[in-house]
């Protein structure tokens, strides 16, 4: 079957059920239990995958309804890092946040997603994504008591998301993406070991590898941040020219409602690029007009075959219907221009 032009997307998060989890609340704990989760769990990923199929996104993915935190639910699963020791640490550069202690040896005994990446690509027939942290971010989201290396736990955790993102993939994953928000900051770390540790968690995968990279959750941290970066948001500059070189094939960017000059994505020649037409720090639903014009002008610098609306990030602080809505616009907007192109 022929795949449309401008293939849309979302990034990672969906709103939880309330029946789940509290409402509109980022890494609210879970209201159920045992099988009783787990059954919950499971019907949510149903729930989305339903809104995804219905608003007509033609890359779907099961929301991360399975987990509470897009970086700690995977670490929960590794030795090598006690959970009942809590430090404060800096995330980001930009707020404080208790996290759990690296205390030995990074290790995966066994798979953390693979049963529910099982689960997700037998609930469809559309092609699946699913959602790993990068090893940067990942690094950025402990203390090491163990290491004393940023660079050496990122290798580490490289290894790891390496041996788990080659078991989803057997399991049918169509495109793995890694969640890197800090490559927006901590740019000298990219260049010299955060693109290398990238490649070893992508390395050898038979299915499309992605990088998402953002300015984060509709959070008043990262709002507060956004407001000091001026009129001109040109983080991407920094990082771009480093992953069109790289093994890579998609990198998924913010796009509207930022201060993201358009042409920034001409640096990624040759790569697909996932360009956020939704601005997800607001409960406004954008018009499909909107969306469509957030896409022309990314169609200045990035083909068509090679350009993939999507979501700026996650969508779990919002309501499930304005998600539902927001899908919908994302959809309507794509249709527009393909009809412009010829292609509907």
């Amino acid at each position: 079957m022929t795949q449309p032009i401008l293939q849309t997307t979302i990034v990672g998060s969906l709103p939880k059920p309330v029946w789940l989890a509290e409402a509109e609340k980022l890494w609210a704990p879970w209201k159920l239990e045992g099988e009783t989760l787990a059954e919950g769990k499971r019907d949510a990923v149903r729930l989305v995958l339903r809104d995804q199929e219905n608003a007509g996104i033609d890359i779907v993915s099961d929301g991360e309804q399975t987990r509470r935190h897009f970086v700690t639910t995977f670490i929960e699963h590794l030795q090598g890092v006690d959970f009942g020791q809590i430090r404060r640490v800096r995330i980001r550069d930009r707020y404080d946040a208790d996290v759990p202690v690296v205390v030995g040896p990074i290790a995966r005994q066994q798979p953390v997603y693979v049963e529910d990446a099982r689960f997700l690509r037998a609930e469809t027939t559309r092609p699946v994504k699913f959602t790993l942290p990068g090893p940067l971010t990942m690094v950025d989201t402990l203390y090491d008591d163990h290491y004393h290396s940023r660079e050496k736990l990122a290798w580490e955790f490289a290894r790891i998301l390496n041996e788990e993102a080659r078991e989803l993939a057997a399991a049918g994953v169509d495109v793995i993406q890694f969640d890197e928000p800090a490559f927006n900051v901590f740019f000298d770390e990219v260049r010299t070991w955060g693109i290398q540790t990238l490649e070893r968690a992508a390395e050898g995968l038979p299915c499309k590898t992605a990088v998402h990279i953002c300015y984060g959750y509709g959070i008043k941290a990262n709002n507060d941040w956004k407001q000091t970066l001026g009129a001109e948001w040109r983080q991407y500059e920094e990082t771009f020219p480093l992953l069109q070189a790289s093994a890579i094939d998609q990198v998924s960017l913010e796009c509207h409602n930022s201060h993201v000059p358009i042409e920034l994505i001409g640096l990624l020649e040759g790569k697909d690029v996932l360009v956020g037409a939704i601005d997800v720090a607001t409960d406004r639903v954008e018009t499909p007009e909107e969306v469509a014009a957030t896409i022309r002008s990314a169609l200045n610098y990035v083909a068509p075959e090679k350009l993939y609306p999507c979501t700026n990030c996650g969508m779990v602080p919002l309501t499930r219907e304005v998600a539902r809505r927001k899908l919908r616009a994302l959809t309507a907007g794509v249709a527009l221009v393909r009809k412009e192109l010829g292609a509907s």
